[in-house]
């Protein structure tokens, strides 16, 4: 605390008179000099403030008081942000805060809420007599952690006999705990929870097990506050006095503040640090360990050093109180401190001179905006003659468009046409005093209405699906069964294209999420084909037309096959992963995929950072030019990886390519015969001429169009040159310019003649930007037919020909006389912009032509529309029409027609597999959890079976918002990564031994562990700090690629979720889900009641394990097989469906015994989850309590599995 600290605001809270609002006032001067006003005495009715904390995540200040409500402050001028009422003032007081990332645990006398700061409620727990679980909490008054990298269990206790462990993540009671003590505060230290007794003492409490494994005696009669940070404790209390001449006994609060180091408890606590005054409140320095800040009662701050205690405390007088100081914080940030009295002032304290904030790194609260200026009264006037004019009101400033502002060219639809009646029907109508009458030949119902909107609908465009879930509850049936019907593909005579505004198919696809996630979109509403699309929803997806289209390239996805199969395993390897994804387009067969993998890749590489080709990095880019970019990036990529790893097999390339005689081509060759133009160019003064030569290799050819020809008088019958995509072609690969320049030989600034020729073959694999980028080269592809189906090139003596239509057949007819050798090209397809109408905005998509990559060429072409995730046919007419104003091509690729339906499958029996066989890396304090397979007895051959199981953190949060009725829309889903992998052995002789145990090495910053389904904890995944075997993701996805295409059949329980995280395709025969297996009717079972039901043994006891998952997994199948064969399998899932109603279809908790027979299980708790066990000056208390019999372990232990007590006490030898 620095010297010019003074009080900057203050805030009353809870307000002493009904109806009034907590004022805030911001005081300037002296403190000395300012004046109090006098302040009437409370009311026994009179609410007070009950609790005041800093939140540690955000810039708020909290306060609690005796009516139950709770209000928040934001910033230091102590703005109000939220303010409700958590319980009624007749069930207790607000007692305590607690704060994570999503949101502030309240807790009340009889009451727990979990709310986000603006004041939603996530759960609400409260004392209810008729539920077991609640009807213990009769009088809380103090909560904590459970750990401090978890925050997602607390302790609650109080003035009761029951202790409970509430899960912030479920909101439920997992425990009850008896205690013959009563605790009013509770703080979290380094590895323990310590805990205020009513007594004066303070209760050292194990972490896991909550027993107490230390007393200290810290004051004689009571403990009037108390705080924890790292291993030290500070406390301030007092003794009770019993005078003769009074009733009710005196609490005197002692002149000195107790420590205790916990990491020094043999030693005993700390010298006391006397005081002149009395020690009301103390709050450890958050910046300095052993500096403690203390308040005395009537507004004194003493500054004191615990491990000096003959240091002289620094005293700072505040400001003059009206009543005694009740409450008192410290900001986690150390520049603030607040402040509560008797009469509900919370005054704020800082350095004026600074930006005060509360919290280290903390944000500033959702939508707390700069206060807002009081508008100035206005004298109204009623009067008819001298009446106010409304103008003088004004208006609000504003910096967007109002929403009255309506545009002039809006339409609004006004209302339903008018039924169109058919003459004949009108014919035999009689006029009558009232309109018209006459019989019913239109077989319409009486009072029916028409629909006549349906007549005016596109009948092209899509409507939006319903849910899955949604149509299997109204059908009743499966959610297969109930799918919508979709639009029928375009026959050859249709062409959108032709339309002035793109028709919906074109248009931006949205995914539409419900409670279940993006598993309830009905993708195959947008896809009845057998070719897989991909999902939009991921940043940087703008790069799915380009996937596809190279996927439907047939050598360059071989290419990325034979290289993904190889054994790179370089986590920044563009190459691997275009493979990854190619296999996974062509497992998925008409399932939509998403490219989760490369788009992280892509968003990592340096290079494409520098070109700016990310999306948020290239806000006023094109996607365009972003699509073009990517593709040279994509091209120039795979070349160089290609080179990095010769690929085992590449023997179809080489029938390509190599002639009879000549030696097999190199790696390099061979890709560079593939993707790579060699060019020569030269610059040339055409003075002197001198110049000089320089080799060039191209990837992407970019298109370079002519300028519009001079006005020429055509005579009659005359014709204009026409421009034909060929010469285009020929004109941007033999380039030749004449600038001005400086010429170094002359040395002046002649002509310089600027020429490009190509130097060898025209690459296998042709691929061209179309760079469109002038009036005249859009006209140009809106000529109807301008971009032909099929090119020839003819390089003859460095010269590049190319030719179309007619011509084309002219010089086919030619190389059959050996006359010239003519290179005939296939159109793959092309990426084409798509310009919607206002307010969409643009996107792309892919038109590709399917036949190429057939296994055999079929008779028709056969083009398809790749709008991310809906694929649909449509005709050669509408794909190769271009319209001006809202479709334009962006990447175009040809590729050799002999190459055409050449798939190689030759990848997978070159696979290697050296992956599977790698030992782990022991680090020093890693812990080794698998055995790598043997290479000559273990090796995985097609139907090998292998048990799985995954587990994810969260790198972002869903995003909700509330739609116009209410209700919560999640507009973009929860960002799921792979966290953990293990696969275990499902046959042999080591059937259960996992042979893959990876932890995925994260480098960006996670926003929630979700460490109670996945048993990750912080610093996990960090590789400066983990203590498992961390790998790249690279790595992990690459084991279980190899085992996917090895035949492997995996085991596993709720595999689609696992598989769709991990951005993998596994066939739907290799796949066993135990989920499936036993379901029973649309209900679908948790492993851990399935293992509990038919395994009679608990797992995930205290969070999830990914081997014991798997491992369950498996061996529930195997008992599947058991009463399958056995012709019981009906018998059972008819007990498992009792069984699951009499529990609920959860396992039943188990009373546990609050006694020393708890310490062995709680050793081998902290053993599981890899802890550092009990610190060493605590290793006496806790080995005192380890003398435990047998029969009193087995009663601590699960009640389905049996007990081992030699594997017990090795576990604790171990510790």
């Amino acid at each position: 605390m620095e010297a010019d600290w003074d009080q900057i605001s203050q805030v009353t809270f809870p307000v002493q008179s009904p109806g009034s609002s907590p004022s805030v006032s911001t005081l300037t001067g002296h403190p000395f000099q300012r004046t109090l006003q006098a302040q009437q005495q409370h009311a026994e009715t009179t609410p007070y403030t009950t609790a005041v904390a800093f939140d540690t995540k955000v810039e708020l200040l909290w306060i609690g008081g005796s009516n139950g409500r709770v209000s928040s402050y934001t910033g230091p001028p102590l703005q109000r942000y939220t303010s409700w009422r958590v319980q009624p003032a007749e069930k207790g007081v607000i007692q305590q805060f607690l704060f994570n990332d999503k949101g502030v645990i309240i807790l009340g006398t009889k009451t727990v809420l979990y709310a986000n700061r603006r004041g939603i409620q996530h759960w609400l727990l409260h004392h209810d007599p008729t539920n077991d679980a609640t009807k213990c909490m009769q009088n809380l008054q103090c909560m904590s952690f459970t750990s401090s990298s978890k925050p997602t269990e607390i302790l609650v206790a109080g003035a009761q006999e029951t202790m409970l462990v509430i899960d912030v993540t479920k909101g439920e009671i997992v425990k009850q705990l008896h205690t013959e003590y009563h605790y009013t505060i509770m703080k979290r230290s380094r590895h323990y929870i310590c805990a205020a007794t009513t007594t004066g003492s303070v209760h050292i409490l194990d972490s896991t097990s909550f027993q107490i494994t230390k007393t200290w005696q810290a004051h004689a009669a009571f403990i009037n506050d108390m705080d924890v940070r790292n291993d030290l404790v500070v406390t301030c209390g007092g003794s009770i006095k019993h005078l003769p001449n009074q009733p009710t006994p005196t609490k005197n609060l002692d002149h000195y503040v107790n420590a205790f180091d916990l990491a020094k408890s043999a030693a005993g606590p700390l010298t006391p640090v006397s005081l002149a005054v009395a020690a009301a409140h103390a709050r450890l320095h958050p910046k300095m360990s052993s500096t403690t800040v203390v308040v005395a009662p009537h507004g004194q701050i003493h500054v004191v050093d615990l491990l000096n205690s003959n240091a002289k405390p620094t005293v700072t007088k505040l400001a003059l109180v009206a009543s005694n100081i009740k409450l008192f914080d410290v900001a986690s940030s150390a520049q603030a401190f607040v402040i509560t009295d008797g009469n509900c002032n919370s005054r704020l304290w800082g350095s004026p001179s600074k930006h005060i904030r509360f919290s280290d790194g903390g944000t500033d609260p959702i939508g707390a905006g700069p206060p807002v200026d009081a508008a100035p009264e206005i004298r109204w006037n009623d009067d008819v003659e001298t009446q106010t004019p409304l103008s003088t009101v004004g208006m609000p400033f504003y910096r967007e468009a109002l929403f009255s502002a309506w545009p002039a060219d809006l339409i609004s639809d006004v209302g339903a046409p008018p039924v169109q009646l058919p003459p004949a029907f009108l014919a035999t109508l009689k006029k009558s005093e009232v309109g018209w009458y006459g019989p019913n030949t239109r077989g319409l119902l009486r009072n029916q209405q028409e629909n006549t909107r349906a007549s005016l609908q596109d009948p092209d465009v899509l409507q939006a699906p319903k849910f899955l879930s949604q149509k299997a509850r109204e059908s009743g049936s499966t959610a297969k069964a109930a799918a919508d019907p979709v639009a029928e593909p375009l026959d050859d005579s249709a062409n959108p294209s032709l339309k002035p505004e793109a028709p919906q198919v074109y248009r931006e696809q949205e995914i539409k999420y419900s409670k279940y996630g993006v598993d309830d979109f009905d993708f195959g509403y947008y896809n009845k084909t057998q070719y897989a699309g991909l999902e939009n929803q991921i940043p940087n997806s703008y790069a799915n037309a380009l996937l596809q289209l190279m996927n439907y390239t047939p050598l360059l996805r071989n290419l990325a096959l034979q290289h993904a199969a190889s054994s790179c395993l370089e986590g920044s390897c563009i190459l691997c992963e275009m493979g990854f994804v190619f296999d996974m387009l062509q497992k998925a067969g008409g399932s939509a995929c998403h490219a989760t993998n490369m788009l992280s890749a892509l968003a990592s590489n340096s290079t494409v950072q520098q070109e700016q080709l990310l999306e948020d990095e290239a806000k006023n880019r094109s996607l365009t030019d972003m699509a073009q970019g990517l593709c040279r990036f994509f091209f120039n990529q795979a070349v160089a990886d290609y080179k990095k790893v010769p690929p085992a097999s590449s023997s179809l390339e080489q029938t390509l390519f190599a002639t009879p005689l000549s030696p097999p081509l190199t790696p390099d060759v061979l890709v560079d015969k593939v993707l790579t133009m060699t060019l020569k160019k030269s610059h040339r003064c055409l003075s002197c001429h001198n110049g000089k030569l320089i080799d060039e290799k191209l990837h992407v050819v970019e298109l370079l169009y002519p300028p519009p020809p001079a006005p020429i008088q055509v005579s009659r019958g005359g014709k204009a040159t026409k421009r034909t995509f060929s010469q285009v072609l020929k004109t941007s690969v033999d380039m030749e310019t004449v600038t001005k320049g400086y010429c170094v030989v002359c040395r002046r600034y002649n002509d310089l003649q600027r020429r490009r020729t190509i130097d060898s073959g025209v690459p296998a694999v042709l691929a061209l930007n179309a760079a469109i980028k002038s009036p005249e080269a859009r006209s140009l592809w809106a000529t109807p037919g301008w971009l032909p189906q099929e090119i020839g090139v003819i390089v003859d003596q460095n010269q590049f020909f190319c030719y179309e239509g007619p011509d084309l057949e002219f010089h086919l007819q030619r190389a059959q006389r050996a006359i010239h050798k003519i290179k005939v090209y296939s159109l793959v397809g092309m990426v084409v912009n798509i310009e919607g109408p206002l307010p969409q905005s643009q996107h792309l998509a892919a038109l590709i032509n399917v036949t190429h990559s057939e296994p055999a060429a079929p008779p028709a072409n056969k083009w398809h529309l790749f709008n991310d995730f809906h694929v649909r046919p449509v005709s050669s007419a509408d794909a190769l029409t271009f319209n001006t104003t809202w479709k334009s091509p962006s990447v175009i690729i040809y590729q050799l027609k002999e190459a055409n339906n050449t798939s190689d499958p030759q990848w997978k029996t070159k696979l290697d597999t050296s992956v599977l066989l790698r030992d782990p890396s022991r680090r020093p304090g890693s812990e080794i959890t698998y055995e790598p397979l043997d290479r000559e007895t273990e090796m995985p051959v097609p139907g090998s079976t292998v048990a799985l199981d995954a587990e994810f953190v969260s790198l972002r949060d869903e995003e909700i918002h509330l739609n116009e009725d209410g209700q919560k829309e999640t507009v973009r889903p929860k960002q799921l990564v792979l966290a953990r992998v293990s696969v275990v052995r499902g046959q042999g002789e080591k059937e259960g031994v996992p042979f893959i145990d990876d932890y995925i090495s994260i480098k960006g910053p996670i926003h929630d562990h979700l460490t109670a389904y996945s048993g990750i904890y912080e610093g996990d995944l960090d590789p400066r700090t983990s203590r498992h075997h961390l790998v790249p993701l690279k790595v992990a996805y690459k084991k279980l690629w190899v085992l996917v295409n090895l035949g492997c059949v995996f085991v596993g329980h709720g595999l689609k979720q696992d598989l769709r995280v991990i951005n993998i395709q596994i066939p739907r025969d290799q796949v066993i889900d135990t989920i499936e297996k036993f379901k029973i009717g649309p209900r679908k079972l948790s492993l851990r009641f399935l293992t509990w039901c038919v395994m009679k043994k608990e797992i995930q006891m205290e969070t999830h394990d990914s081997i014991e998952d798997a491992h369950a997994a498996l061996m529930l199948y195997k008992k599947y097989l058991e009463f399958n064969d056995a012709g019981i399998l009906e018998e059972r899932l008819q007990e498992i469906s009792t069984m699951g109603k009499k529990y609920k279809y959860k396992v039943p908790s188990q009373p546990q015994k609050e006694d020393a027979t708890t310490s062995i299980t709680t050793a081998v708790q902290l053993r599981h989850q890899g802890g550092t066990g009990t610190p060493p000056s605590l290793a006496a208390e806790v080995a005192s309590s380890e003398t435990t019999t047998a029969a009193g372990v087995a009663e601590s232990c699960l009640p389905h599995e049996q007990f081992n007590p030699r594997r017990a006490a090795e576990d604790i030898f171990r510790i």
